[in-house]
């Protein structure tokens, strides 16, 4: 399956993107399918014009081929439906992942640095990991992703400099200045926050790899290396370069790169190394920025990835494992009311757009009581 011309006016790259186009949409669909909003009829229509999947090496969770399967594997929803192209799917996200890792490790051979695509959630291999965790947990690629993820968390010499193994050559995208020398990231969308919480949700599903554990010990050793304290709290820079760490004041707390995306991979660190003290302090962490309004203040919509949406989904999860879950029951009247004030997303997409906004809002009444249903957060990994 490759990309072809479009016969719409839709480019296929947006056809086919989680982030932006119907593919996300059709998360949304799904939901209300399932709640009887929606009928699976219009879940069938939105996926029926998408062209040949691209698989090639652009293809990611948040796009083609896995886009896709991801979101056929939320509509089987444990039942054959979309049986035949699921199990199609699987073949060709199995062998876009060897291709990827072949790769991944010949660089790391090489001694060269990684990109952001070679490893993060959006484009690189802990999103195809996500995917195959779901589809084909004990797999042979899924050992094989986490085992790269081992090895990509082991240290490096960078001009004479012990750096992390994600430790990339270019600037962060915010701060363009930050060169030469390179940075390595702390976020969930692209930094190793995201390979943290992979590798701590495998080890919560019973499948692991030599070296499992230590790499998850030695990413948090990291986060705890960079992590600062003052009287608000809790908190860690977006990224650490050769002049030092981002700042971290004044924080938008949002999902991908603020404090509640790195309080929930390391809650869920904790729980599988049963760290009882990281557990704790990354849910405390959590409820600073649920209490300060000068963070709240700077969140400016309510999509997931930057707005309230992605809050509310990350609070709603550590909530299920938070050792005082009422704890966030009691704000979750503050995080809705912002919610329904902020301002509309200006696109539709889900990452940052109203289809995002209206999954994560579905289920904020219930927030510290049952675990959502659904995992269609897992492309955040979140759950």
């Amino acid at each position: 399956m490759t990309a072809a011309t479009s016969t719409t006016d839709t480019p296929v790259s947006v056809r086919q993107s989680l982030a932006h186009g119907p593919l996300g949409a059709t998360l949304l669909r799904i939901e209300r399918a399932r709640r009887g909003t929606a009928t699976w009829e219009e879940v069938h229509r939105s996926l029926s014009d998408t062209g040949p999947l691209i698989d090639g090496p652009e293809a990611s969770l948040y796009l083609g081929a896995p886009a896709m399967a991801f979101v056929l594997h939320a509509a089987a929803d444990g039942t054959n439906r979309y049986a035949g192209a699921l199990h199609s799917l699987d073949g060709i996200v199995a062998a876009h992942a060897r291709r990827r890792l072949a790769d991944a490790h010949a660089r790391i051979n090489a001694g060269r640095p990684p990109t952001f695509a070679e490893y993060d959630l959006f484009r690189g291999l802990t999103g195809i990991g996500a995917l195959l965790l779901r589809r084909q947990p004990n797999g042979p690629e899924t050992k094989a992703v986490l085992e790269y993820l081992v090895r990509l968390t082991e240290p490096r010499l960078v001009n004479g400099q012990h750096r992390p193994g994600w430790w990339v050559s270019h600037a962060p995208a915010s701060n363009p200045a930050v060169m030469p020398g390179g940075h390595a990231n702390a976020g969930i969308a692209h930094g190793i926050t995201g390979p943290l919480a992979l590798l701590a949700l495998a080890m919560r599903a019973g499948i692991t790899v030599d070296g499992h554990e230590a790499s998850i010990r030695r990413i948090c050793r990291w986060l705890d290396e960079i992590r600062q304290h003052d009287t608000g709290g809790v908190r860690w820079p977006r990224w650490i370069s050769e002049h030092g760490p981002a700042p971290t004041l004044p924080a938008t707390p949002s999902w991908c790169y603020g404090t509640p995306g790195l309080a929930r991979a390391q809650q869920l660190a904790a729980i599988v190394t049963d760290d009882r003290d990281r557990k704790q302090m990354s849910e405390r962490a959590l409820l600073v920025c649920l209490t300060d309004p000068n963070q709240l203040d700077r969140i400016g919509n309510r999509g997931l990835c930057h707005g309230y949406g992605g809050l509310l989904r990350t609070v709603h999860r550590v909530a299920q494992d938070a050792e005082t879950p009422q704890a966030f029951t009691a704000r979750a009247g503050l995080l809705t009311s912002r919610f329904l004030t902020a301002a509309p997303p200006a696109e539709s997409g889900f990452l940052e757009g109203k289809t995002g906004a209206a999954l994560a809002f579905q289920d904020a009444d219930a927030i510290g009581a049952d675990a959502p249903e659904r995992h269609w957060d897992a492309c955040l990994l979140l759950a």
